[in-house]
C-alpha cells in the first residue's frame, strides 16, 4: 500500500514537472534564446542570421501563411496554425518591442532566400525614409511590382519599414545590387525614371515594352543622374498649386499607371 501510495505522489511529482516545463515563462535578460532575439534589433545580426522579428498579430499571421515563421513568441500559449508557442515576461516583451504600446506577440522569421525578375520591376535608389519605403513596397507589390532592387537604401527589416508593409515584405523578392550594373546587365527592361521638369506627363506616357523597370530615388536629391542616363524614358505627374509629392505617394501613383496585368 504504502509502495502505491509513493508511486501516485512521484507520478504527481513528475507531472507537474512536465507541465511547469511545457507551459515555462521565459523571465530573464539573461537568457541565451531572448539576448539572441534582442540582437536582432540590429541589422548586422539580421543579415548574418537572414532573421527577423515581426510585432503584432497580423503581421505574425501574415509571416506563418508565407512559411517564413520560425518561432511565435508571446506572454501566452497560442495555437492558431498549429504554431508552438516561446513565452515570455511581459518585461522582456517591452524590451523587444519598438513601439509605445507592444502587442505582446512576435514572430521570428526567415527572411526570403528566392529571387526571381518578374515583367516589372522597382529599383530604388537612396531610398532612406522607414515609412516610405514601406509604402512603396506595399504598392508595388498591390500593382505587380514584385521584385525589388535596390542601393543605398533604409534596410527592408528594419522594424518601421516591416510595420509599414502590412505584410507586404513576405511576398516580395529583394535584392541588393549596384543599379547602375543591373540596367546594364538587364537591358531587356524599359527604364522609367522621373524628371520633374523634362519627364513626359505620366497621363501621356506610352510604354510599349512588356518589361518594365522603374526607378525612384532619395528624398532629397531624387535618382542619380548616372543612373537617369541608363534609362530610356522619364516621367512627371502633373500637378496643381504643388511643386513635389512624397516619394511613397509618386511611386504609388506611377506604379498604379504601369501596373501588370492580373
Amino acid at each position: 500500500m504504502r509502495s502505491q501510495i509513493a508511486k501516485f505522489w512521484l507520478l504527481f511529482f513528475l507531472c507537474d514537472i512536465i507541465d511547469l516545463v511545457i507551459n515555462m515563462v521565459i523571465s530573464s535578460p539573461g537568457n541565451n534564446f531572448f539576448k539572441d532575439l534582442m540582437k536582432l534589433k540590429q541589422k548586422k545580426y539580421r543579415l548574418q542570421t537572414n532573421q527577423f522579428l515581426v510585432e503584432g498579430l497580423h503581421l505574425v499571421k501574415e509571416a506563418i501563411a508565407c512559411g517564413l515563421c520560425l518561432e511565435v513568441i508571446s506572454k501566452d500559449k497560442v495555437t492558431f496554425w498549429n504554431k508552438d508557442t516561446v513565452v515570455l515576461s511581459e518585461s522582456l516583451l517591452r524590451l523587444l518591442s519598438d513601439v509605445e504600446e507592444p502587442q505582446d506577440i512576435f514572430a521570428l522569421c526567415q527572411m526570403r532566400t528566392d529571387f526571381s525578375l518578374g515583367n516589372r520591376i522597382l529599383l530604388l535608389d537612396g531610398i532612406q525614409d522607414p515609412g516610405n519605403l514601406g509604402t512603396l513596397l506595399r504598392s508595388a507589390k498591390a500593382f505587380g511590382f514584385e521584385t525589388v532592387i535596390f542601393e543605398n537604401t533604409v534596410d527592408l527589416y528594419n522594424s518601421k519599414v516591416i510595420r509599414s508593409t502590412q505584410g507586404a515584405i513576405f511576398l516580395m523578392t529583394c535584392r541588393q545590387a549596384v543599379l547602375s550594373s543591373f540596367m546594364k546587365e538587364h537591358r531587356e527592361y524599359h527604364y522609367i525614371g522621373t524628371d520633374v521638369k523634362l519627364g513626359t506627363p505620366l497621363n501621356e506616357a506610352k510604354i510599349s515594352s512588356e518589361k518594365i523597370g522603374l526607378l525612384l530615388g532619395n528624398e532629397a536629391q531624387g535618382v542619380r543622374k548616372e543612373l537617369m542616363d541608363l534609362t530610356q524614358s522619364s516621367v512627371t505627374i502633373e500637378m496643381g498649386g504643388m511643386e513635389s509629392i512624397n516619394v511613397g505617394v509618386a511611386g504609388g501613383i506611377i506604379m498604379y499607371r504601369f501596373r501588370g496585368k492580373k
